[in-house]
């Protein structure tokens, strides 16, 4: 039987992201003022891209629409890992 996925998943912030907060306040104060569960869907949509140039765009968009004020990700159905329906996907 599979295991049931954890609800609350958090992936860590990767070294990119968090050096792109260190030197940019406006971005990080943007970033402090998400929800723990917000943060995690803009990580797990920017780490699942599988090229390194596709990180690269998506880090770019972070920064854009964060500032913006944008709480999630357009168009991104959620962080597979934290749903069992969605384990197909990430899981090999």
């Amino acid at each position: 039987m599979a295991e049931a996925a954890d609800p609350d998943f958090r992936h860590p912030t990767p070294s990119e992201l968090q050096a792109m907060l260190d030197c940019d306040a406006a971005l990080f104060g943007k970033w402090q003022d998400l929800t723990p569960l917000a943060r995690n869907e803009w990580i797990c949509w920017t780490i699942s891209a599988k090229q390194e140039a596709t990180r690269q765009k998506r880090r770019a968009r972070l920064r854009e629409e964060v500032l913006e004020g944008k709480k999630r990700p357009c168009c991104w159905p959620g962080c597979p890992h934290r749903r069992e329906s969605a384990r197909k996907w990430v899981d090999a």
